[in-house]
C-alpha cells in the first residue's frame, strides 16, 4: 500500500480534534497487542500505560500548539481591523474583519463581539476599545510565555521520571541480572513493576500540573 501523506494528516486531525480519550485509547490498544505476545499480561498492561501517557502528552502539546496558533492569528486579524478602523474605513469594509457581531469561539472573539454590539448601539469608538483588547491579550500572552519558561524545572523533572525505568533496567543488565524476566514473569516482580508504574504516573501528572498551572 502506497504511503499517502494526506491520509496521515486526516487521521492526525481526526485523533487530535476529537475527544481527548480517543488517541489515548488507540495508542494503548495498539501497543498492548505485541506487548502481550512478547511479555505476557504484565508487559501488556505496562506498555499500554506508557503508550497512553505518550499519546496523552502528544495530544496535549498538539492542542496547545493549535490553540496558540489560533490565538496569534486572531490577534493579527484584530490588529488589522483596528488599523483599518483608524484609517477611516467603515466597519463593514474593514479589511480582514470577520463577522464579530455573531460571536465565536474564544475569549478574544467574545470581547470583540461585545465591543461591536456596544459600538453599534451607542456609537462608542470601537477602534480604541479593540486596540485595548489587543494590547491586553498580547500582554497576557507574554506573561504566559514567561511563566511557561519558569516551569522548565518541572519539565526537566518529568523527563527524568520518564527515563528512570529504562535506566534501572539497563543497570540491571549491566550487573548481569535479567530484570525483565523478574518483573514480567514472577508475582513479586509484577507487583513491584505495576506499583512503580503507578507511582511514575502520579509523578508525571504532578509535573504536568506544575507546568500547566500558570496557564
Amino acid at each position: 500500500m502506497r504511503f499517502d501523506p494526506a491520509r496521515v494528516r486526516r487521521w492526525r486531525a481526526h485523533l487530535t480534534t476529537g475527544p481527548a480519550w480517543r488517541p489515548v485509547l488507540a495508542a494503548a490498544g495498539l501497543a498492548s497487542v505485541p506487548a502481550l505476545l512478547a511479555g505476557g499480561p504484565v508487559g501488556a498492561v505496562i506498555t499500554a500505560i506508557y503508550a497512553a501517557l505518550g499519546a496523552g502528552e502528544w495530544t496535549r502539546r498538539d492542542r496547545r500548539k493549535r490553540a496558540s496558533a489560533a490565538r496569534a492569528a486572531e490577534l493579527d486579524r484584530l490588529g488589522a481591523l483596528v488599523a483599518d478602523l483608524r484609517a477611516g474605513l467603515p466597519p463593514v469594509a474593514a479589511a480582514g474583519s470577520p463577522d464579530y457581531s455573531v460571536g465565536g469561539a474564544g475569549r478574544i472573539r467574545e470581547l470583540v463581539a461585545a465591543v461591536w454590539r456596544l459600538a453599534e448601539q451607542t456609537g462608542a469608538p470601537a477602534a480604541d476599545l479593540l486596540d485595548r483588547i489587543e494590547s491586553d491579550a498580547r500582554s497576557a500572552g507574554r506573561a504566559t510565555a514567561t511563566a511557561a519558561a519558569q516551569a522548565a524545572g518541572a519539565q526537566a523533572t518529568a523527563l527524568l521520571l520518564a527515563g528512570l525505568p529504562l535506566g534501572g533496567i539497563g543497570l540491571g543488565y549491566a550487573i548481569g541480572a535479567d530484570p525483565l524476566a523478574v518483573l514480567l514473569r514472577t508475582p513479586i516482580g509484577a507487583a513491584c513493576a505495576l506499583t512503580a508504574v503507578l507511582l511514575q504516573v502520579a509523578g508525571l501528572r504532578w509535573s504536568q500540573r506544575l507546568v500547566d498551572g500558570p496557564r
